[in-house]
């Protein structure tokens, strides 16, 4: 997992932050367990062990899944990276040039989704629960969340690179979770990235949580639906495409096809493994007051190069 000191990345500087979670990580490192087997090996309660497991998995440390037993259902946890890499603000950093575009959550340019499905704003659901004909409504580029079953969604952000600028990394970070009927945070859903049409990976999201108000929800919104999400770091360079420093696939920006726009496509496709929903979190929702953001980093060619290149940048 590659994080840099910034606000964004404060649940995993809390998570780590704590001598018995450390501990949570450590007998983990030696084989998955279940609340139960960690609760007992700490000497702790499992309500408590619950809450730790919790602030790790919402860190993106730890995933948990249900597997079958003897007595129904258990919550088996499982570590999630092996390293962390933290990057500190130095001069080299600041340098590099990029180009930003925050994108508003409902400012979506194509979409087919089924229910459970909806969107609001700040002040209001957007028409009705479960209708995706209200994806379709001029309304819906007021919305700050939204939420499908299944399905897909796309967002388009312009390409504002030069002949004379050569691509080296897009970051795309946003809030996103899994969408169940009303919440739970045992819903594990296959979300697929796409860009420009190349598809970079799936990640799975380990459920849809409401254990607690998210930290920007708006105080109307009902306490047993989608609180708040993870948030995720998509970022593809010349090594390949990367969600929080693990690596998706070896797709490179060079695999990607430059036109006048990026399209960004983020799918819960009806074969998937953990077919469990897809829930985007804008500003006023959910921990992280953001929209989805999209940076394209870029270095400069020669003037040479420039000349000999002759780019022309072609609509897609």
């Amino acid at each position: 997992m590659d994080i840099h000191v910034s606000e964004e990345w404060l649940p995993v500087f809390e998570a780590l932050a704590s001598r018995v979670r450390l501990q949570i990580i450590q007998a983990l490192a030696e084989q998955p367990m279940n609340i139960r087997e960690l609760a007992e090996r700490l000497g702790l309660s499992s309500a408590i062990m619950t809450m730790h497991v919790r602030k790790l998995e919402t860190a993106g440390i730890i995933r948990t899944e249900m597997i079958p037993s003897r007595g129904g259902i258990q919550k088996r946890c499982i570590l999630n990276v092996d390293t962390i890499r933290i990057s500190f603000p130095n001069s080299a950093e600041e340098a590099r040039e990029y180009y930003r575009v925050d994108v508003p959550v409902g400012y979506y340019t194509d979409f087919d989704v089924q229910p459970t499905c909806g969107l609001a704003s700040v002040e209001k659901i957007i028409g009705q629960f479960d209708d995706p004909r209200y994806f379709s409504d001029p309304e819906r580029v007021r919305a700050n969340i939204l939420w499908f079953g299944q399905g897909y969604i796309e967002y388009k952000f312009p390409n504002h690179m030069l002949p004379s600028q050569v691509l080296e990394e897009i970051e795309i970070s946003l809030e996103i979770g899994s969408e169940a009927p009303k919440a739970n945070e045992n819903w594990p859903s296959d979300i697929t990235f796409y860009l420009n049409g190349v598809r970079l990976g799936t990640w799975t999201s380990p459920g849809d949580f409401a254990d607690r108000r998210g930290t920007y929800t708006p105080a109307w919104w009902p306490d047993e639906i989608n609180q708040y999400g993870l948030l995720k770091v998509l970022r593809i360079n010349r090594e390949g495409s990367f969600i929080d420093g693990i690596q998706l696939s070896s797709v490179t920006v060079d695999d990607l096809p430059l036109g006048l726009h990026w399209t960004l496509r983020l799918s819960v496709e009806e074969d998937a493994q953990h077919v469990g929903g897809l829930t985007i979190y804008g500003a006023g929702f959910g921990n992280y007051n953001q929209d989805i953001v999209f940076k394209a980093y870029y270095s400069q060619k020669s003037v040479r190069q420039t000349h000999q290149s002759g780019i022309v940048i072609a609509s897609s």
